[in-house]
């Protein structure tokens, strides 16, 4: 059988252009990837995992990364931190909803704590540590919505309302809190 070529046209039944099969008529449709992770809390502080991946290898982040096929989210929040942080979190309740149009993001970011007290780098991260809110690297995090996720924790362990957060007023994970935009190799 040939390999199916596509066009790029908006099918009958449809608003938005889509790659569209020349032979069958089958639409291939590109949708946001999903990412999971937790805002994960220890003995006063939060995790932090440096990241040995780009992009933005060196950075700290919180565990996350892409959903799997047939993972539910928090599944996979739980896989993310075992793979970057070789750590087994007890998931408490979802923290916030973010979006990030630039890179067809949606996050879903849980709050957490370690169910046991061990902890070290997977492959993903050079290092893996728990930092007390003063101690944290804000100029070192590796992405906005890690801002956003750990000042959203701090809310949440204040007493705010238990619903999920979202993204900060007109923020769409461009720019990190310094103003300073992002690059398309960042991203």
């Amino acid at each position: 059988m040939p390999d199916p070529s596509f066009s790029l046209r908006t099918p009958d039944d449809d608003s938005l252009p889509r790659k569209v099969c020349d032979t069958c008529g089958f639409v291939a449709y590109e949708n946001p990837k999903i990412v999971v992770g937790s805002v994960v809390r220890h003995q006063g502080g939060v995790l932090l995992c440096r990241r040995a991946i780009e992009p933005r290898a060196g950075f700290w982040t919180i565990p996350a990364g892409y959903l799997e096929l047939n993972e539910t989210p928090e599944e996979g929040a739980r896989r993310e931190a075992r793979e970057e942080a070789n750590a087994v979190l007890a998931i408490d309740r979802l923290l916030a909803v973010y979006s990030v149009p630039r890179i067809s993001q949606v996050q879903l970011i849980y709050r957490a704590t370690l169910a046991e007290p061990t902890f070290s780098a997977g492959p993903e991260s050079l290092d893996v540590s728990v930092f007390g809110w003063d101690e944290i690297p804000w100029d070192d995090l590796a992405f906005p919505s890690v801002h956003w996720a750990l000042n959203h924790e701090r809310q949440a362990a204040g007493g705010a309302a238990p619903v999920p957060f979202a993204n900060p007023e007109g923020a769409t994970g461009n720019m990190m809190p310094d103003g300073r935009r992002l690059s398309p190799r960042e991203m």
